[in-house]
């Protein structure tokens, strides 16, 4: 997967889901995905998943795809395509450039890195309200 800068933009999201080691490379990213909160009981065809499978495959390669090109490779809609492009964008893990779709991390190591990173960031701003808010009602 080729590197690309990214930021967490609107929300993390983590589930705690039980791991087994006999995964094969399909159920463990399916576990990456499902931790990451990638789909959920709207995701009933797993669409989401299998746009992000399709990207990770391309980003493998050097190669980024359309929404066109995803579609017809998937045999979704565009506008099914579209709508997961966005949830995957929102959540950092997929860029946009030039019309074209790619992982936005160089390796799942770099992207759960950027995700602890955020998250990180997250806490440290939730930590510095909490205690001012402490200070304020403590009088």
């Amino acid at each position: 997967m080729k590197h690309r800068d990214f930021s967490l933009h609107q929300r993390i999201v983590l589930n705690n889901i039980p791991f087994k080691d006999e995964y094969n490379i399909n159920e463990r990213l399916q576990w990456f995905a499902c931790s990451l909160g990638l789909f959920g009981v709207r995701d009933r065809d797993k669409s989401c998943f299998r746009v992000f499978v399709q990207l990770v495959k391309a980003g493998s390669k050097d190669e980024m795809r359309s929404s066109d090109e995803l579609s017809e490779e998937l045999a979704l809609s565009r506008a099914t395509v579209i709508h997961h492009l966005n949830k995957l964008m929102d959540l950092g893990l997929v860029v946009n450039r030039r019309s074209k779709y790619g992982i936005s991390a160089s390796s799942f190591q770099t992207l759960v890195e950027r995700v602890r990173r955020d998250a990180k960031g997250i806490l440290d701003r939730l930590e510095r309200v909490a205690k001012k808010l402490d200070e304020e009602i403590r009088y």
